[in-house]
């Protein structure tokens, strides 16, 4: 039934292939591995954040004196005067805490990157790339750089489209009509997936180590954007179910960062799977290699006969021999 659907529908055979090919070039596996080294630069970047909050801290004397108000403030009985000599010791070494933040994220970015990579080519089933260590170590510094800020371009329209929506609308006088609300988010989603269409397309289509199909590469990057906007609307409702709770708000964060990390790389890898199973980058299979030659002397031996043909074959011997004797005898004489 699966076979006959599929010669009736085109898209549907396509689906099937793409879902065959990511299984076959080990989709969940490579996903498994971008994911491990998303949450593993986490912490780099959190230690990031934290040595840019310091430097902040550090050259403003007012706001430092007001967060630590705060903190003896919130702080249990006595716990306020302790927890004092800590941030200014946190404060103090922020150099070497965004030294290390900087290291282990260029670390775990460039085994992000490099893992993406090597995904979106064996998914067009490109073969492993002979380059040097240090070149290719080099490209994936780029592009990690490059895609890096297209992503925070894409979320930061989207961002700046649902943060500033009232303070807009209000401007030009239609912040009371539903309508209007709905048009501006429509269109703030139309450019989130406008500019996520480019980041994709230029992830399908430049991040594999050799040239693939652009065509394909564009149908695919729209399919990829779109879904991708539907994995953050997804996300986004529920980190806003999870984090209602106090446990929520501890583990629900990360267990959601995972989650959404894993998803979206498998997403990635099945679109990239989908744009090449098109028909146009379909190759016909080569033929396969003739099986060996095998040599086999074959050595026939001859029945030998039994004791009654034998004397038969004596016997007429002897009468032959004999005929001829008298016939060559009497034309002798």
């Amino acid at each position: 039934m699966l076979q006959r659907y599929r010669q009736r529908y085109p898209w549907l055979d396509h689906l099937v292939r793409a879902g065959q090919a990511y299984t076959s070039n080990n989709g969940d596996h490579y996903a498994a591995a971008i994911t491990y080294f998303s949450v593993l630069a986490l912490v780099p970047l959190l230690m990031i954040a934290f040595a840019v909050v310091a430097f902040v801290l550090a050259g403003n004397q007012a706001l430092l004196e007001q967060l630590k108000a705060q903190v003896a403030e919130s702080a249990p009985p006595g716990l306020g005067q302790t927890l004092a000599p800590v941030i200014d010791q946190a404060i103090e070494s922020r150099s070497s805490v965004g030294i290390i933040g900087l290291l282990a994220a260029l670390y775990s970015g460039l085994g992000w990157m490099g893992n993406l990579r090597e995904a979106l080519s064996a998914q067009w089933e490109q073969p492993p790339e002979s380059d040097g260590f240090v070149r290719k170590k080099g490209f994936d510094l780029l592009a990690l750089l490059g895609l890096g800020l297209a992503l925070v371009a894409s979320f930061a329209v989207t961002g700046a489209g649902t943060a500033f929506a009232d303070v807009l609308l209000d401007l030009v006088g239609l912040g009371d009509f539903w309508w209007a609300r709905w048009l501006f988010f429509l269109l703030a989603l139309a450019l989130s997936v406008a500019g996520m269409w480019l980041v994709f397309l230029w992830v399908i289509a430049r991040l594999p180590r050799q040239p693939v199909n652009l065509r394909s590469a564009m149908k695919a990057a729209l399919f990829a954007a779109v879904g991708f906007e539907v994995l953050k609307q997804v996300f986004a409702i529920y980190l806003g179910s999870v984090t209602q709770s106090p446990t929520g708000q501890l583990f629900g964060p990360i267990i959601g960062l995972m989650v959404f990390a894993f998803f979206v790389s498998r997403f990635l890898l099945f679109v990239t799977a989908w744009a090449a199973t098109a028909r146009e980058n379909l190759q016909p299979a080569p033929p396969p290699p003739p099986p060996p030659a095998v040599i086999r002397p074959q050595v026939t031996v001859g029945a030998r006969p039994d004791a009654r043909s034998a004397s038969m074959l004596v016997g007429l011997g002897v009468l032959t021999g004999g005929v001829m004797r008298r016939l060559f005898g009497r034309r002798r004489r």
